[in-house]
């Protein structure tokens, strides 16, 4: 007969390799910040380019269905509930899209732009895993021409 130990292990592994595991992990950590969070003391406010990039953020969250995360960004950030229009981001960002796939996350877009300097191909690069590893050892170095804090570029990103 198997011991409570042994038991205890099988349930873990059985919930780790179904992924239940990490999903339960996640809804108990919101829930104890939902649990501890003050709603009498409203969020500082949000700068113009804080909701940017928190709405940034939350659309890539959403796309890889991490849920629980991105609801304590929402609660945290004082970021407003409905999603800022899409296009409208892209204006703020003076970007372009040339695609009309808006399935992919802005974010994988710069990513791609900063890592290929491309705008093709994105839904491609970024949906393999292998792509995310550096293909040029020079990569993680820190880059000398760095330009500070502050100092405006007109790249755009795709």
């Amino acid at each position: 007969m198997a011991t409570v130990t042994e038991l205890k292990a099988v349930l873990k592994d059985t919930l780790e390799k179904r992924g239940v595991l990490g999903h339960l992990r996640a809804r108990i950590r919101a829930e104890v910040f939902s649990a501890l969070d003050d709603e009498s003391e409203p969020p500082p406010p949000l700068s113009h380019e804080n909701l940017l990039i928190n709405e940034l953020i939350r659309e890539y969250l959403e796309f890889n269905k991490y849920k629980y995360t991105a609801s304590v960004l929402m609660a945290e950030s004082g970021q407003p509930v409905v999603p800022l229009d899409r296009q409208f981001l892209i204006r703020e960002l003076n970007a372009f899209e040339e695609s009309k796939d808006d399935s992919i996350p802005l974010l994988y877009r710069i990513l791609a732009h900063l890592l290929h300097g491309t705008k093709e191909d994105v839904p491609n690069t970024f949906l393999k895993g292998s792509s995310l590893q550096p293909s040029d050892p020079e990569l993680g170095r820190q880059p000398s021409g760095r330009k500070k804090m502050g100092e405006k570029t007109a790249t755009k990103f795709w």
